[in-house]
């Protein structure tokens, strides 16, 4: 956009106009803000941010659970690889595809693996994901 040059903001094009005025009024670009993807309303503990209240109310059942020694070895956001990355045959690179749950924690043993979801997050891409955790690891998804 070096090149371009306009004598006054009449000769530009409107959505330019719109930028420009954006820049140049501080607190012009707060805007409304943006809905989630879902609709949920993010909830913060402490330091942590859930996306969810739903995910913060479960974090703190969790957090119970491991200080009276019910559960153990809590984890937030864990992350599962389901495929490694590869590179094909003409050297293009595959990413890795990696499913990161809500919570992991061992419960008598046992890795429990949780996710916290309600109708509009159960997504083909996660239900996809459910299926591959439990033919990769043997691990049934616990849905909260």
């Amino acid at each position: 956009m070096s090149g371009l040059h306009f004598e006054s903001m009449a000769d530009m094009p409107p959505r330019m106009r719109e930028l420009y005025v954006r820049q140049q009024l501080p607190g012009a670009d707060a805007g409304p803000k943006k809905a989630s993807k879902y609709h949920s309303a993010p909830a913060e503990r402490g330091e942590l941010r859930f996306d969810s209240q739903k995910e913060a109310r479960r974090y703190d059942e969790l957090m119970v659970m491991l200080r009276t020694g019910i559960i153990s070895d809590l984890r937030l956001q864990p992350q599962f690889t389901l495929q490694e990355s590869y590179v094909t045959e003409t050297g293009e690179r595959i990413r890795a595809i990696r499913y990161t749950a809500d919570f992991s924690y061992k419960f008598g043993g046992k890795l429990v693996v949780e996710d916290v979801k309600s109708k509009p997050t159960r997504t083909k891409e996660y239900l996809r994901n459910r299926k591959f955790m439990r033919s990769k690891f043997g691990i049934d998804i616990q849905e909260i």
